[in-house]
């Protein structure tokens, strides 16, 4: 299968080991859009895209782009979503909720490649071709090191922006309540060094409805990852088991009973951590995840109909 993906030129984070696996499921042309290039599609396509050549068209480029090219999006044949971002639709704080909503509806023929399968579930009750395909880690990159781990329990990652503000107050809470060592760091080895520090890594995804990539890179180091619980469906579709693979809680309690539960126990840690690792190396490594995408862009996509500007128009008047 022919296929052309269009991705951001400087992603926030590592993702060529994705690229690399596409490549090897299908005939690839990637091409890397600027900032600038993402804002004016028309003209890219116009200057370097013959869009009869592909059997699929992928965008995985900044929605913010995306959402204000609809029209010209809608031009586009045999047409693949990828979204890392769209949990956001139903997230209050966000200044995108419902935007996802918008744009889906006004391409109902486009595959939306969405990273939660509960968040599909809800893109596909409001008419959105939706499937799942998880996030990734650098497997390319991201390993365990197997050397001490001198930070007890910890957290890497941003928590300024307004929709980590729940985060940002749990991560506070455990900081004063349990000790958590909160930090950034620049990706690659710096971030790769980090992990490998620490022992428990604390996850506090809260309201997003699903787990973010940090969850993944931090068993991949051998982390045992403490993971905010984002229900039995997330959980089932990702193969985490609580205190098998994975520790699951909904509250500070429920942590700080699990943590004193694991701190008296250095065989059960053990086993988590090496349970965890085993997981996602199988299911969430680049080539994994590539041949997912692959797999899930393969079925024929629906067939592409003429929408009237009334109709085009009512798309962006339904929230």
């Amino acid at each position: 299968m022919q296929v052309l993906m269009l991705v951001i030129d400087e992603q926030r984070y590592q993702l060529e080991s994705l690229y690399e696996s596409v490549a090897k499921n299908c005939d690839l042309d990637l091409c890397r859009l600027s900032s600038k290039q993402q804002a004016n599609l028309s003209a890219y396509f116009k200057k370097n895209v013959g869009v009869a050549k592909y059997e699929r068209i992928i965008l995985f480029l900044r929605f913010k782009k995306m959402f204000k090219q609809t029209a010209f999006i809608r031009r586009i044949p045999n047409l693949v979503i990828l979204e890392h971002d769209a949990c956001q639709n139903y997230y209050p704080e966000s200044k995108y909720k419902g935007k996802f909503s918008q744009h889906f509806a006004a391409l109902p023929w486009a595959r939306v490649l969405v990273s939660s399968v509960t968040l599909a579930d809800k893109l596909k009750k409001e008419g959105a071709d939706a499937h799942f395909v998880p996030k990734i880690y650098d497997s390319s990159l991201l390993r365990n090191k197997h050397q001490q781990r001198t930070i007890d329990l910890g957290f890497i990652g941003s928590t300024q922006n307004d929709i980590y503000r729940k985060r940002r107050a749990f991560l506070e809470q455990a900081r004063e309540q349990l000790g958590l060592f909160i930090t950034r760091t620049r990706s690659g080895k710096e971030y790769l060094e980090m992990l490998n520090k620490i022992r428990f890594f604390l996850s506090a995804d809260i309201g997003f409805g699903e787990y973010m990539a940090k969850n993944f890179e931090a068993m991949a180091c051998g982390c045992v990852l403490l993971a905010y619980s984002q229900g039995e469906k997330e959980e089932k579709a990702l193969g985490f088991e609580d205190m098998v693979n994975v520790v699951l809680y909904t509250d500070i309690t429920e942590l700080e009973e699990k943590l004193t539960l694991l701190r008296e126990d250095p065989q059960l840690v053990s086993s988590i951590a090496k349970n965890g690792q085993t997981l996602v190396e199988a299911a969430f490594s680049s080539d994994s995840v590539g041949s997912k995408i692959v797999d899930a862009i393969t079925p024929m996509l629906r067939e592409k109909d003429d929408v009237s500007p009334f109709d085009y128009a009512r798309y962006f008047f339904r929230h």
